[in-house]
């Protein structure tokens, strides 16, 4: 059993506590300025959190969160900046959304076969700039920004009603998929709503990610590689394999981030599926500083953020615009970058009076023992 280390606790939560109070302090006197009530939105969204129906809303959208997030964070601990999981995420949702619209098998087999198509386009599309890293040296940023732009592109030339496209109204959707690929998930109510069946996906995911990372040799080379590909390298691991292969992981699971939405709940992909998801998740990600319950409770922050929002809109006798929650997301991340790195230097700090006083008071007793021969 490893000794706990309160010290390296501390270390661990004091970074997103002190992010989250400074955003609060930073949205509070945004508030004041604005001449507005500084306390009185948090109340308001605080006081809708008992309702069942937002408690199934913030569920539902921490899934989405969760999986994506869970994508940047794999990319992280490899020292890896995956900005394309928004393209990934959403390029795999729509080729999901044409397979299942377009192929009807039994339900045991269509399902595992949207998920291999989500996470073999997600995979794909991270890969391209994977390959570009390793055979080019073209920066992972670079490559996934431009990614993302091309992903538009292509979903745009997909969705084309002489291509895949239906047209419905206004909207252009891929068509409706069979019902043989809608995940069923837990019913609580017509006043309630549904819970995502896939919820249990990104529970599996987060435990899969712990585990591989912290009980197995890939994740030990993958960290090791992040920390230092020249020492990785020097130990027989192979830096350009690990970087590959990590982006194809973490595209993967990209891929599989939208599913929960598009099995769960729209069944086709339209110009109103969400975009933006993946570039929420790497604040998500930050915040929860890539590990998997860290990352849990980010998401759940954010999706509560964005549900319980609505109410500021309509309270009375002062409405708040609802854009408030959106400020507050804002400046967490931008609190994040600022706490983490005034906490690592006090515990650089920390670790150095330790070593210090350990180095002391052993030459100490070297000079009493050396007194007393």
């Amino acid at each position: 059993m490893k000794k706990f280390d309160k010290e390296r606790a501390l270390v661990a939560v004091a970074g997103p506590v002190i992010a989250i109070v400074l955003a609060i302090v930073l949205t509070s006197v945004v508030l004041l300025a604005s001449g507005k009530n500084p306390i009185e939105p948090y109340v308001l969204m605080l006081q809708q959190l008992p309702y069942s129906d937002i408690q199934v809303l913030i569920i539902n959208q921490a899934s989405l969160y969760y999986i994506a997030a869970i994508a940047v964070a794999l990319g992280f601990r490899m020292n890896l900046f995956n900005i394309g999981v928004d393209g990934q995420y959403r390029l795999a949702a729509v080729m999901t959304a044409v397979v299942g619209a377009h192929v009807a098998l039994p339900g045991v087999l269509q399902i595992p076969l949207l998920l291999i198509v989500a996470m073999a386009t997600g995979a794909f599309w991270a890969g391209i700039a994977g390959v570009l890293k390793v055979t080019r040296g073209v920066s992972e940023v670079v490559a996934t920004i431009m990614l993302n732009s091309i992903a538009t592109a292509v979903i745009g030339y997909v969705t084309l009603t002489d291509v895949w496209g239906v047209q419905i109204g206004d909207n252009v959707t891929t068509g409706v998929m069979k019902k043989s690929g809608w995940f069923p998930g837990i019913n609580l109510g017509s006043d309630v709503g549904e819970i995502y069946g896939l919820v249990f996906l990104a529970v599996v995911l987060g435990i899969g990610y712990w585990v591989v990372l912290n009980r197995t040799r890939f994740g030990f080379d993958l960290r090791a590689t992040g920390a230092s590909e020249t020492a990785a390298a020097a130990s027989g691991v192979d830096a350009k394999r690990m970087v590959l292969v990590s982006m194809l992981i973490s595209g993967a699971i990209a891929g599989l981030a939208g599913l929960p939405l598009l099995l769960g709940d729209t069944h086709t992909y339209s110009l109103s599926f969400p975009a933006g998801l993946g570039f929420t998740a790497i604040g998500i990600a930050l915040l929860g500083r890539n590990n998997p319950g860290g990352i849990a409770l980010a998401a759940l922050l954010w999706a509560f953020l964005d549900k319980a929002s609505p109410a500021l809109d309509y309270a009375t006798p002062v409405a708040y615009d609802k854009e408030i929650a959106t400020i507050m997301q804002g400046l967490i991340v931008f609190a994040v970058v600022i706490s983490y790195e005034a906490v690592r230097q006090w515990g650089l700090r920390r670790q150095q009076k330790r070593v210090g006083a350990e180095l002391a008071a052993a030459a100490a007793q070297n000079t009493k023992k050396e007194v007393a021969a």
